[in-house]
């Protein structure tokens, strides 16, 4: 019999391990011959001129074979990996996305409604969760979140607003929430997820960008942490995995169906999984999970330096990272001066690419520690854009928020299907049910939701957008001159 201490090494080395990273390894190391998809046969029959960059990944690029297990009934290497992941994350299963966190988002909320029910949604959600409602025939119940005046911007649900909506609307059968934001910056979940599990409602947990808030501190607790039900990470935004990567863990299977969560990740995922993205996968789980101390304090030190850097940029504000609040992972630039748009613009000529600028607000997603990063490039990109003039900047966009603190929309997703629709300019928008859905990409959260009716604040921070030139994703046509909305029935 193993005693404790054993038992724990046991478990701390199965976590070197990478069984479906090292099973394509071996296949290849095999020289096989490809009589079966796809098509590029190990990377053999493919452009001799454009081969370069793919030639050492094509020959992982394979399929379902009998000793490479499959995706949709894993019972070999896939499982084992799996398996591997749950016990690092410590939830009850965790499966493979290879559809990105959007096919998490759609299994978890078809998994848990059906047709009619009322399901309360962070208004802030990305459009993955709307389109997941829709599909699934659910009636959401929106709560807006309130604003965090330290850093400008609308992030925070409290338990308060959840406790207002869940007596408003009692049946209620389900909560969806998106934590952290886009930015980083969390709330106390663990609080919310506390009153929700009273009412036996499960919770489902959009944690994109919180993969790797399962290292504990200095980063906030994650949303398996806080006690959530269902969580979704994009392994591909802060861990090593490749673009499409992500996990769903499924935390507890007290209030929600595994069975039901796999049956519909066969129908929202596609039937040829890259392995290419099972094996990064695989080894992103890894990465996280052989971090060391010393490995994490270079990584902060790395990002401190960077910070430094950045902060002498000329009339641009650096927000501070809040602990337990922020995540150190990330760096937001600010400035009640300079147009950040520009700044991003000269950064970009520079070589140096953030993330996004929204509401002159610049996000920098940083990375874990690069011994090859080239900290004399960022600092001679800093030094060229500070010789430059900045254009100056006119006024921040207005947030949508304000009354819309518990929405429920008018009509059922089903009903609305019934109605026709027309376009109007926005001369006629306002008080019209809209029949598409506007959202600015990145971050990806819709301004307008199909269904919902036009307010004139919501033309005016759409119209603001369009002068940032930031990028809108719409249904229509034309959106410069107006937008599809119902003949509603009299």
């Amino acid at each position: 019999m193993l005693d404790i201490n054993e038992c724990e090494e046991e478990i701390i080395m199965n976590q070197y391990q990478t069984p479906l990273f090292d099973k394509l390894i071996e296949h290849t190391n095999e020289n096989p011959v490809s009589f079966h998809v796809p098509g590029h046969k190990n990377g053999r029959v493919f452009p001799s001129q454009k081969i370069n960059p793919f030639k050492e990944m094509m020959p992982l690029d394979l399929t379902e074979l009998s000793n490479l297990d499959d995706l949709h009934q894993p019972e070999g290497v896939i499982q084992e990996a799996e398996a591997l992941a749950a016990d690092y994350f410590q939830v009850e299963q965790t499966f493979f996305l290879v559809n990105g966190t959007t096919s998490g988002n759609l299994a978890m909320i078809l998994a848990t409604c059906s047709p009619g029910d009322e399901i309360l949604v962070q208004r802030n959600s990305h459009k993955s969760i709307m389109h997941a409602l829709e599909l699934a025939g659910a009636q959401p119940i929106f709560v807006s979140p309130d604003d965090d005046e330290q850093v400008d911007r609308v992030s925070i649900i409290s338990r308060e607003t959840i406790q207002e909506a869940i007596n408003r609307y009692p049946s209620i059968k389900a909560v969806v929430l998106t934590y952290p934001d886009y930015f980083g910056s969390t709330y106390d979940l663990e609080k919310i997820i506390e009153l929700c599990h009273e009412k036996n409602l499960p919770v489902l947990v959009d944690e994109a960008h919180g993969a790797h808030l399962q290292l504990g501190t200095p980063f906030p607790k994650s949303a398996i942490e806080c006690g959530a039900d269902v969580v979704v990470h994009s392994a591909h935004k802060t861990l090593p995995a490749l673009t499409m990567g992500s996990y769903l863990h499924v935390c507890s299977s007290k209030r929600i169906s595994i069975k039901r969560i796999a049956h519909y990740l066969q129908m929202v995922q596609t039937s040829s999984p890259s392995y290419v993205v099972m094996a990064s996968l695989d080894l992103a789980r890894y990465f996280l999970a052989t971090r060391t101390k010393k490995d994490l304090e270079a990584t902060f030190s790395q990002i401190q330096k960077i910070r430094d850097l950045l902060s002498s940029l000329q009339n641009v504000s650096m927000q501070s990272v809040r602990p337990g609040i922020d995540d150190p992972m990330k760096t937001t630039l600010y400035s009640n001066d300079v147009d950040m748009r520009d700044l991003d613009a000269q950064l970009q000529a520079n070589g140096i690419y953030a993330e996004m600028v929204q509401n002159n607000q610049l996000l920098v997603i940083h990375g874990f520690y690069d011994e090859q990063f080239d900290f004399s490039r960022l600092e001679q990109a800093v030094k060229s854009v500070n010789k430059l003039k900045l254009n100056d900047f006119h006024g921040k966009i207005t947030s949508r928020h304000a009354e819309k603190d518990i929405q429920r929309l008018e009509l059922s997703f089903q009903e609305l299907h019934h109605l026709e629709t027309e376009w109007v300019p926005w001369s006629k928008a306002v008080g019209r049910l809209a029949a598409e859905t506007v959202t600015p990409y990145p971050p990806g959260i819709p301004l307008i939701l199909r269904g919902e009716r036009i307010r004139e604040k919501d033309l005016e921070v759409l119209h603001s957008k369009e002068q940032l030139f930031q990028s809108i994703q719409y249904d229509g046509y034309d959106l410069t001159r107006g937008m599809t909305v119902y003949r509603e029935q009299i």
